[in-house]
């Protein structure tokens, strides 16, 4: 197996790969981003939360224009998971409306989004249809 390393530093791999927000233990407020204090209730203090693998598409948009080197038409969405907003794209399907709906069930997958010349490959994750 490749050496492989997260593309976000959110993301864990193994297993069980998942996502992992910096939850405000004041109010619960989650963030993938690094915070000095949170955005809800200016709390400065966080803990690691692990975030539910499955969710809903919120909201979505299909892109059909994009810098060069970037494959077009792709889905860019945000999605519920158990109460969490990640901002994703959804994988694995058809960009299009007819395929693409709201309130669509939704789990989590990973994907090499690239390798460099050693061979170790960056991992990143998106959302796909739930079976």
């Amino acid at each position: 197996m490749a050496n492989q390393i997260p593309y976000v530093d959110y993301l864990v791999l193994g297993d069980d790969p998942h996502l992992v927000a910096n939850e405000c233990t004041g109010c619960g407020a989650r963030f993938f981003d690094r915070r000095n204090a949170c955005g809800g209730c200016s709390g400065t203090e966080f803990k690691k939360a692990d975030v539910a693998t499955q969710g809903t598409v919120k909201t979505f948009t299909i892109v059909s224009f994009a810098p060069p080197g970037v494959d077009v038409p792709f889905v860019s969405a945000i999605v519920d998971c158990d109460g969490t907003s990640v901002r994703t794209n959804i994988v694995n399907v058809e960009a299009s409306p007819e395929h693409v709906k709201l309130g669509m069930p939704v789990k989590l997958t990973t994907f090499v989004a690239a390798t460099d010349e050693k061979g170790t490959e960056a991992v990143s994750f998106g959302f796909e249809p739930a079976a």
